[in-house]
């Protein structure tokens, strides 16, 4: 994309307006998804690119490169460092869980814990997460279920999904064996539920890629290491409400502000028993109170697990 990539000055020529930009290279890859698209019109085209060149997954009639995805490179690092912090530290980090906001829908983003953060010193995503052996687990699922509950697509690298504790090897194959222990199988429980609510639930994943899909309800609560999301689907009444807490503190009683009346029912709790969790939630549900909170009209009081995410959805409004 640049003529000066791993180039000192003197090392490399400027194009024909005197800029760094490989003309050359932006048409190619301007044609290549141009034909892609137009011979086999169901296949998708994702870039790996960390620059800020512009329209990288805007289509090639509108000045893009013509990717369908591009990978969400700052969101990836900001969230990993996060995450890798004792828990007593994130409050002076939880600007790492919200940035990505600023920009999250300046492209279409995927969001990738890819094999280039499994290998080479890296550590696999479960010997990445601090604490001990029940902690890391609890971390770890947390993690995932923000990554679900953020908008954009998800990237999740073979081994991530129960728990290897060995970095990624290319010459050898998955240690499948850790599957025997019972942490591993329950988070492979939880990531398998975690897909199949992703994809049952509009909310998740129908808007991506636009402000109508996403809104924060507090993310201000840095003391607490505590954040609230509503995501919406296409229609706006089909809504899911994520709470998640950072830190080894149960919260009982949290207060956050949801949009209407009625009972919200908890589908999914990243501390269940089932994954391995404490099993601290809210007896499936809770209805909202009428005490307007957080700018929205109305209120419930959550219990949100140690390390552990909630996903809320209210009842159908009647008709």
């Amino acid at each position: 994309m640049y003529l000066d990539y791993s180039r000192n000055s003197g090392e490399w020529v400027p194009n024909k307006f005197g800029g760094r930009e490989n003309l050359e290279a932006v048409d190619f890859l301007k044609r290549f998804n141009e034909l892609v698209h137009q011979e086999h019109p169901d296949v998708l085209t994702f870039a790996e690119e960390s620059t800020s060149w512009p329209m990288v997954s805007r289509p090639v009639y509108l000045g893009g490169l013509g990717f369908d995805l591009k990978w969400n490179m700052g969101w990836m690092h900001d969230i990993l460092e996060y995450i890798q912090k004792d828990p007593v530290y994130r409050r002076y980090h939880h600007n790492a869980l919200t940035f990505s906001l600023i920009y999250a829908f300046t492209e279409n983003f995927i969001l990738p814990f890819s094999h280039d953060e499994v290998v080479h010193g890296k550590r696999s995503m479960l010997h990445k997460m601090p604490g001990d052996d029940w902690q890391r687990f609890a971390n770890l699922r947390a993690l995932y279920a923000f990554m679900y509950a953020h908008p954009g697509k998800k990237l999740l690298f073979m081994g991530s999904e129960f728990g290897q504790f060995n970095e990624w090897n290319a010459q050898t194959g998955l240690d499948w064996h850790w599957l025997d222990r019972d942490l591993n199988h329950r988070l492979l429980a939880f990531v398998r539920d975690l897909n199949a609510l992703y994809r049952a639930e509009p909310a998740l994943h129908e808007v991506d890629f636009d402000w109508e899909g996403f809104e924060w309800i507090d993310f201000r609560d840095v003391d607490n290491s505590i954040v609230s999301l509503v995501r919406r689907a296409r229609n706006r009444d089909d809504l899911v409400i994520v709470a998640a807490n950072y830190t080894p503190i149960p919260r009982e009683g949290y207060r956050i502000g949801v949009p209407r009346a009625g009972f919200y029912r908890e589908i999914l709790n990243s501390d269940s028993v089932h994954y391995g969790g404490g099993n601290l939630g809210n007896s499936g549900g809770l209805a909202a109170e009428p005490q307007p909170w957080q700018n929205q009209p109305y209120s419930l009081k959550v219990t949100i697990p140690p390390l552990g995410v909630v996903y809320l959805k209210p009842d159908a409004p009647a008709e």
